[in-house]
């Protein structure tokens, strides 16, 4: 994932800042509970093809930058 790129993007839902998830190859944002897919190389932001989080995701258990 483009670092440059991560530091503009913004969940579409909260407007907060996502973390990037390597094994999962998901965008992360905590404060809405929402994981965005990345596929081939580009992030999908449409809270329709999100992803709900877990409880542990939402703490933070499964980070992995």
């Amino acid at each position: 994932m483009d670092k440059q790129l991560l530091s503009i993007l913004v969940c579409p839902v909260s407007k907060a800042p996502l973390e990037y998830d390597r094994d999962k190859q998901e965008l992360v944002c905590r404060a809405s509970g929402l994981a965005y897919p990345i596929r081939d190389g580009i992030p999908v932001m449409l809270e329709s093809e999100a992803r709900t989080l877990s409880a542990d995701e939402k703490l933070g258990a499964n980070h992995s930058r």
